[in-house]
Protein backbone atom coordinates (compact mmCIF):
# COMPACT_ATOMS: atom_id res chain seq x y z
CA UNK A 1 0.00 0.00 0.00
CA UNK A 2 1.53 3.36 -1.03
CA UNK A 3 2.39 5.83 1.69
CA UNK A 4 -0.03 8.68 2.22
CA UNK A 5 1.30 12.05 1.08
CA UNK A 6 1.55 14.45 4.02
CA UNK A 7 -0.17 17.81 4.07
CA UNK A 8 1.88 20.72 2.75
CA UNK A 9 1.87 24.01 4.69
CA UNK A 10 1.98 27.57 3.44
CA UNK A 11 4.32 30.14 5.00
CA UNK A 12 1.31 31.71 6.70
CA UNK A 13 0.25 28.32 8.13
CA UNK A 14 3.67 27.81 9.68
CA UNK A 15 3.94 31.36 11.05
CA UNK A 16 0.54 31.06 12.72
CA UNK A 17 1.26 27.66 14.26
CA UNK A 18 1.43 27.75 18.05
CA UNK A 19 4.24 25.95 19.86
CA UNK A 20 4.36 25.29 23.59
CA UNK A 21 7.67 26.39 25.08
CA UNK A 22 9.20 25.83 28.50
CA UNK A 23 9.32 29.12 30.37
CA UNK A 24 12.88 28.87 31.60
CA UNK A 25 14.20 31.90 33.47
CA UNK A 26 17.41 33.06 35.14
CA UNK A 27 20.60 31.19 34.29
CA UNK A 28 18.64 28.45 32.52
CA UNK A 29 17.07 30.91 30.11
CA UNK A 30 20.40 32.66 29.53
CA UNK A 31 21.92 29.30 28.66
CA UNK A 32 19.19 27.22 26.99
CA UNK A 33 16.67 29.92 26.12
CA UNK A 34 13.04 28.74 26.10
CA UNK A 35 13.09 25.32 24.43
CA UNK A 36 10.06 23.69 22.88
CA UNK A 37 8.26 21.37 25.29
CA UNK A 38 9.17 18.47 22.98
CA UNK A 39 12.84 19.43 22.65
CA UNK A 40 15.61 16.92 22.06
CA UNK A 41 19.17 17.25 23.34
CA UNK A 42 22.53 15.58 23.72
CA UNK A 43 24.99 16.30 26.54
CA UNK A 44 28.53 15.02 26.09
CA UNK A 45 31.95 15.37 27.65
CA UNK A 46 34.99 13.56 28.95
CA UNK A 47 35.20 11.65 32.21
CA UNK A 48 34.83 13.79 35.37
CA UNK A 49 34.08 16.96 33.40
CA UNK A 50 30.59 17.47 34.86
CA UNK A 51 28.17 16.07 32.25
CA UNK A 52 26.23 13.84 34.66
CA UNK A 53 26.05 16.62 37.23
CA UNK A 54 24.71 18.99 34.57
CA UNK A 55 22.13 16.41 33.51
CA UNK A 56 21.00 16.01 37.11
CA UNK A 57 20.71 19.79 37.56
CA UNK A 58 18.73 20.01 34.32
CA UNK A 59 16.48 17.15 35.43
CA UNK A 60 15.77 18.95 38.69
CA UNK A 61 14.87 22.14 36.80
CA UNK A 62 12.65 20.23 34.36
CA UNK A 63 10.66 18.89 37.32
CA UNK A 64 9.11 22.35 37.48
CA UNK A 65 7.44 21.58 34.15
CA UNK A 66 6.57 17.90 34.47
CA UNK A 67 7.74 14.49 35.62
CA UNK A 68 11.22 13.32 34.64
CA UNK A 69 12.41 9.74 34.07
CA UNK A 70 16.19 9.19 34.23
CA UNK A 71 17.29 5.84 32.81
CA UNK A 72 20.67 5.08 34.36
CA UNK A 73 21.83 2.46 31.87
CA UNK A 74 25.48 2.85 32.80
CA UNK A 75 25.55 2.91 36.61
CA UNK A 76 22.05 1.83 37.60
CA UNK A 77 21.18 1.97 41.29
CA UNK A 78 24.67 2.40 42.72
CA UNK A 79 26.47 4.25 45.49
CA UNK A 80 27.67 6.93 43.07
CA UNK A 81 24.11 7.42 41.80
CA UNK A 82 22.92 7.70 45.40
CA UNK A 83 25.57 10.31 46.17
CA UNK A 84 24.62 12.30 43.08
CA UNK A 85 20.96 12.35 44.12
CA UNK A 86 21.95 13.57 47.60
CA UNK A 87 24.41 16.14 46.24
CA UNK A 88 21.74 17.72 44.03
CA UNK A 89 19.01 17.45 46.70
CA UNK A 90 16.73 15.49 44.39
CA UNK A 91 14.59 14.64 47.42
CA UNK A 92 13.17 18.16 47.06
CA UNK A 93 11.30 17.29 43.84
CA UNK A 94 9.61 14.26 45.35
CA UNK A 95 7.89 11.92 42.90
CA UNK A 96 8.39 14.26 39.96
CA UNK A 97 11.71 12.47 39.38
CA UNK A 98 12.02 8.72 38.90
CA UNK A 99 15.22 6.72 38.40
CA UNK A 100 15.15 3.69 36.10
CA UNK A 101 17.65 0.98 36.99
CA UNK A 102 19.27 -0.01 33.67
CA UNK A 103 15.83 -0.40 32.09
CA UNK A 104 16.16 -2.06 28.64
CA UNK A 105 15.30 0.07 25.62
CA UNK A 106 12.11 -1.79 24.67
CA UNK A 107 10.71 -1.68 28.22
CA UNK A 108 11.64 1.98 28.55
CA UNK A 109 9.85 2.71 25.27
CA UNK A 110 6.74 0.86 26.51
CA UNK A 111 6.88 2.86 29.75
CA UNK A 112 6.83 6.12 27.79
CA UNK A 113 3.79 4.94 25.81
CA UNK A 114 1.71 4.55 28.94
CA UNK A 115 -0.92 7.08 29.90
CA UNK A 116 0.48 9.64 32.34
CA UNK A 117 4.06 8.68 31.51
CA UNK A 118 6.79 11.23 32.38
CA UNK A 119 7.04 14.43 30.35
CA UNK A 120 10.83 14.14 29.99
CA UNK A 121 13.18 11.20 29.46
CA UNK A 122 16.94 11.29 30.10
CA UNK A 123 19.07 8.36 28.87
CA UNK A 124 22.52 7.84 30.42
CA UNK A 125 24.33 6.96 28.30
CA UNK A 126 24.10 6.45 24.53
CA UNK A 127 26.99 3.99 24.57
CA UNK A 128 24.96 1.61 26.78
CA UNK A 129 21.74 1.61 24.72
CA UNK A 130 22.81 -1.00 22.16
CA UNK A 131 20.31 0.34 19.62
CA UNK A 132 20.40 1.37 15.98
CA UNK A 133 19.75 4.72 14.36
CA UNK A 134 16.35 3.38 13.26
CA UNK A 135 15.40 2.51 16.85
CA UNK A 136 16.60 5.89 18.07
CA UNK A 137 14.54 7.69 15.42
CA UNK A 138 11.42 5.71 16.35
CA UNK A 139 11.73 6.83 19.99
CA UNK A 140 12.46 10.45 19.06
CA UNK A 141 9.52 10.63 16.64
CA UNK A 142 7.20 9.11 19.24
CA UNK A 143 8.34 11.56 21.92
CA UNK A 144 7.82 14.50 19.58
CA UNK A 145 4.35 13.25 18.63
CA UNK A 146 3.41 13.23 22.31
CA UNK A 147 5.00 16.60 23.08
CA UNK A 148 7.66 15.08 25.33
CA UNK A 149 11.32 16.04 25.83
CA UNK A 150 14.18 13.62 25.15
CA UNK A 151 17.77 14.02 26.40
CA UNK A 152 20.80 11.80 25.83
CA UNK A 153 24.11 11.75 27.69
CA UNK A 154 27.21 10.61 25.82
CA UNK A 155 30.84 9.87 26.43
CA UNK A 156 33.29 11.82 24.29
CA UNK A 157 36.22 11.04 22.06
CA UNK A 158 38.27 14.22 22.12
CA UNK A 159 35.77 17.06 21.71
CA UNK A 160 33.11 14.97 19.94
CA UNK A 161 30.47 12.46 21.10
CA UNK A 162 31.88 8.93 20.96
CA UNK A 163 30.57 6.47 18.38
CA UNK A 164 28.47 6.50 15.22
CA UNK A 165 25.08 6.62 16.98
CA UNK A 166 26.12 9.47 19.28
CA UNK A 167 27.50 11.37 16.31
CA UNK A 168 24.21 10.90 14.41
CA UNK A 169 22.19 12.05 17.42
CA UNK A 170 24.35 15.13 17.78
CA UNK A 171 23.39 16.35 14.32
CA UNK A 172 19.75 15.31 14.70
CA UNK A 173 18.72 16.88 18.02
CA UNK A 174 17.75 20.47 18.83
CA UNK A 175 20.23 21.23 21.62
CA UNK A 176 23.87 20.19 21.54
CA UNK A 177 25.57 20.67 24.90
CA UNK A 178 29.28 19.87 25.18
CA UNK A 179 30.63 19.93 28.73
CA UNK A 180 34.21 20.72 29.67
CA UNK A 181 35.81 21.80 32.92
CA UNK A 182 32.49 21.80 34.84
CA UNK A 183 31.00 24.20 32.29
CA UNK A 184 28.29 23.51 29.68
CA UNK A 185 28.38 25.27 26.30
CA UNK A 186 24.94 25.08 24.64
CA UNK A 187 24.72 25.09 20.84
CA UNK A 188 22.08 24.30 18.25
CA UNK A 189 18.50 25.43 17.71
CA UNK A 190 18.23 27.69 20.74
CA UNK A 191 15.21 29.91 21.34
CA UNK A 192 17.31 32.59 23.00
CA UNK A 193 20.09 31.63 25.38
CA UNK A 194 23.59 30.69 24.26
CA UNK A 195 25.61 31.62 27.35
CA UNK A 196 27.70 28.97 29.05
CA UNK A 197 26.35 27.37 32.22
CA UNK A 198 28.62 26.86 35.23
CA UNK A 199 27.87 23.43 36.63
CA UNK A 200 30.23 23.88 39.54
CA UNK A 201 31.28 27.57 39.60
CA UNK A 202 34.31 27.20 41.87
CA UNK A 203 35.77 24.29 39.93
CA UNK A 204 35.00 25.76 36.51
CA UNK A 205 36.64 29.07 37.49
CA UNK A 206 39.73 27.18 38.67
CA UNK A 207 39.83 24.98 35.55
CA UNK A 208 39.59 27.82 33.03
CA UNK A 209 41.94 30.04 35.01
CA UNK A 210 44.58 27.32 34.72
CA UNK A 211 44.26 26.91 30.95
CA UNK A 212 44.07 30.63 30.04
Amino acid sequence: MPKRVKQAYSVENVIRKKFETLEFDGEWERSLGKPDKAFSAIIWGGSSQGKTSFAMQLAKHLCKFGRVAYNSLEEGISHTTQMSLIEHNMQSVGRKFILLDREPWDLMFERMKKRKSPQFLIIDSIQYTGVTVKEYKALKEFMQSKGKGLIFISHARGNEPRGALAEFIRYDVDLKIPVKGYRAFPEGRLNGGGEYFDIWPEKSAEYFANIN
